[in-house]
C-alpha cells in the first residue's frame, strides 16, 4: 500500500493549528487539514506492512491501508467509499478520536506512525466540500418500526444502518438538540456543531425521524450534566406497543463524585454541569446563570480527555490560573514499545488544551474544600505514593506531611462516569444489569434480557471513546436486523 518506499522519503507531518492567542478568542475549530499534496505524501509513508494492525487497533475496523493508497494516488472519492463502508461519521473520528490506529501502527514501532487520523480528517472533509456525501435511500422499506432511544455517536450509527436496510427509524432524544455528548459535553473547538448538523439532516432524507425534548420512561432523577429540558415523556409501554424493536444508545452518565469536607459549597461542580452551558451560550442560547471562570483560579480533578476539555474551556473564558490534578502517578514521556505495541500504551499524552495554559500535577489526593461566605476559596490537598500490594496490584498511600493548599475559586470534577442512569427507563423495562451497573449484554447480538430491547454503546459498555460507540452502533442495527428479518446484508 502506499508507495513501497514512502516512509523512507517522507517525515510524518502533523495537522497544523492556529496560534494560540487566536484561538483562546474564540470557539471555533483550530487544527488545519492537510492539503491535498500533504494528505498524498502522508498516505505513500503506508508501507505494505504484511499484517495491517492498525486495522485491529481501529475499533470501527477502518481499512486504512487501502484509504491510504487511494489517498497516496489521489483517488479521493474511492478513498471516501472506503471509509464510509467502515465508519458512518468520519468527521467526528477525524476530529476527535485518539487514534489508537496510529498506536498500532507497524511504524510507530520508530516513533513515526502513518498519520492516519489527519488522512482520514483531509478525505471526509473534501468529501463534504465537494458534495460527494449525498443521502442513501433505501430502494424498498420493510414495513418495521425500530425506536432509538439517545442521539449520541452509537445512537446515530444504529439509527442509520437500520434506516438503509430500510427499517422506519424513530430516534428519541430527552435534550432540545440532536448529538448527545457530541453536542453538549465536547467543546466547539474541538468540534463544530456543523458537522453533526448535516448528518442529521443526511439522515432526515434517508427517512429517519428525530423527536427532540422527549424523555422516555417515568420521570427520574436528574441526569447530571445533561440539561433535562424535556417538554414530554413517553413511557416504555408506548415504545413497546409502538415498534417491532427498541435500541437503548444512551450514555454513561452518572458521574464519579468526591465525598470531601466542603463539597456543598458553591463553585465546586461536576464537569457536565460547566461545559454544556458552554456549548449552548455557543450555539446562541441565553442562559439565566452560567457557571463562568472568568478571572477565577480553577482546579479540575481527573486528568482525561474531559478534564482537558474543562481546561480549554476554563482559559477561552479568561480563568485567572488553571491547575488539573491526577490521583496517578505521572506516566512515562514515551512508553516501552517493545513492552506495549501494538497495544494502546500509557504514556503522558499533551493536548492542544494544556500548551494553551494549565499546571499539571499527579499523585494528587483531595482533602478537602475551604469556603467563605458558602463560596470555595481554597483547596487543600495532599501527595501519595503508589505501591504494590503481595498480589502485586498498585495500592496508594498519602505522603506524611504532604499536605498544601491551592486557591481555588471554581473546581471541577472530571474523574468519569460510573454507569447509566438506572432510574427511570432502565428500571422501568426491568433489563438486566451487569456487576458494574451497565446494561448488560454481548458483543455476539446486543439483546437485553428483554426480547425486543437491545443496547449499545456507553449504556452497554461504560464510559469510552466515539469510536467505540460508533462500532456499537453499527453492531447493534444489525443484530437488529437480523432478528427483525432473519438475516441481514448490514455489515457488522
Amino acid at each position: 500500500m502506499g508507495k513501497p518506499t514512502g516512509f523512507l522519503e517522507h517525515e510524518r507531518v502533523n495537522e497544523s493549528s492556529g496560534p494560540v492567542d487566536d484561538r483562546l478568542n474564540n470557539n471555533t475549530e483550530f487544527v488545519i487539514a492537510h492539503s491535498d499534496d500533504e494528505a498524498s505524501r502522508q498516505g505513500a509513508r503506508c508501507m505494505d506492512c504484511g499484517i495491517p494492525f492498525c486495522q485491529s487497533g481501529c475499533p470501527v475496523n477502518n481499512i486504512i491501508p487501502d484509504w491510504n493508497d487511494l489517498v497516496y494516488r489521489q483517488n479521493w472519492q474511492s478513498a471516501l467509499q472506503t471509509l464510509h463502508s467502515t465508519n458512518n461519521f468520519p468527521e467526528f473520528t477525524g476530529r476527535i478520536c485518539p487514534a489508537p490506529c496510529e498506536a498500532s501502527c507497524t511504524l510507530n514501532i520508530n516513533d513515526s506512525a502513518v498519520a492516519i487520523k489527519s488522512i482520514e480528517h483531509a478525505i471526509v472533509d473534501k468529501g463534504w466540500n465537494q458534495g460527494w456525501i449525498v443521502p442513501q435511500v433505501p430502494a424498498q422499506k420493510t414495513g418495521k418500526r425500530v425506536a432509538v432511544v439517545g442521539s449520541g455517536p452509537a445512537g446515530l450509527a444504529c439509527a442509520q444502518q437500520l434506516a438503509r436496510a430500510g427499517h422506519d427509524v424513530v430516534v428519541f432524544e430527552k435534550n432540545d438538540r440532536v448529538g448527545g455528548l457530541l453536542r453538549y459535553g465536547i467543546p466547539d473547538f474541538k468540534m463544530e456543531k456543523t458537522h453533526i448538523d448535516r448528518r442529521v439532516l443526511q439522515m432526515e432524507q434517508e427517512g429517519v425521524e428525530f423527536r427532540t425534548s422527549v424523555c422516555v420512561g417515568a420521570p427520574g432523577e436528574s441526569i447530571v450534566g445533561v440539561n433535562n429540558l424535556s417538554q414530554k415523556f413517553v413511557t416504555q409501554d408506548d415504545l413497546l406497543n409502538e415498534f417491532d424493536a427498541i435500541a437503548l444508545t444512551g450514555g454513561s452518565e452518572v458521574p464519579r463524585d468526591l465525598t470531601v469536607a466542603g463539597r456543598d459549597l458553591n463553585g465546586v461542580h461536576f464537569a457536565m454541569e460547566f461545559l454544556p452551558q458552554q456549548n449552548r451560550v455557543v450555539a446562541g442560547d441565553k442562559l439565566d446563570s452560567q457557571i463562568l471562570a472568568t478571572g477565577k483560579h480553577v482546579v479540575v480533578i481527573g486528568g482525561g480527555d474531559t478534564g482537558s476539555d474543562c481546561v480549554g474551556t476554563s482559559n477561552r473564558q479568561g480563568a485567572a490560573s488553571v491547575t488539573q490534578f491526577e490521583l496517578m502517578p505521572m506516566p512515562p514521556e514515551q512508553e516501552n514499545r517493545p513492552l506495549t505495541w501494538p497495544e494502546w500504551p500509557i504514556k503522558l499524552r499533551t493536548s492542544s488544551s494544556h500548551e494553551e495554559g494549565c499546571s499539571r500535577d499527579w499523585s494528587v489526593t483531595t482533602k478537602r474544600f475551604e469556603g467563605e461566605g458558602g463560596k470555595v476559596k481554597k483547596l487543600i490537598a495532599a501527595r501519595l505514593e503508589w505501591e504494590k500490594d503481595g498480589d502485586g496490584r498498585m495500592q496508594m498511600r498519602e505522603m506524611p506531611n504532604s499536605e498544601f493548599e491551592l486557591k481555588a475559586d471554581l473546581v471541577l470534577f472530571a474523574m468519569g462516569f460510573v454507569n447509566p442512569v438506572h432510574a427511570g427507563l432502565l428500571s422501568s423495562l426491568g433489563v438486566k444489569l451487569d456487576n458494574r451497573g451497565n446494561v448488560d449484554a454481548s458483543t455476539e447480538d446486543y439483546k437485553t434480557s428483554h426480547d425486543k430491547v437491545f443496547v449499545a454503546g456507553d449504556m452497554r459498555r461504560g464510559q469510552s471513546l466515539v469510536v467505540w460507540a460508533i462500532r456499537e452502533g453499527r453492531q447493534c442495527a444489525r443484530s437488529i436486523d437480523e432478528v427483525l428479518m432473519g438475516r441481514s446484508e448490514l455489515p457488522r
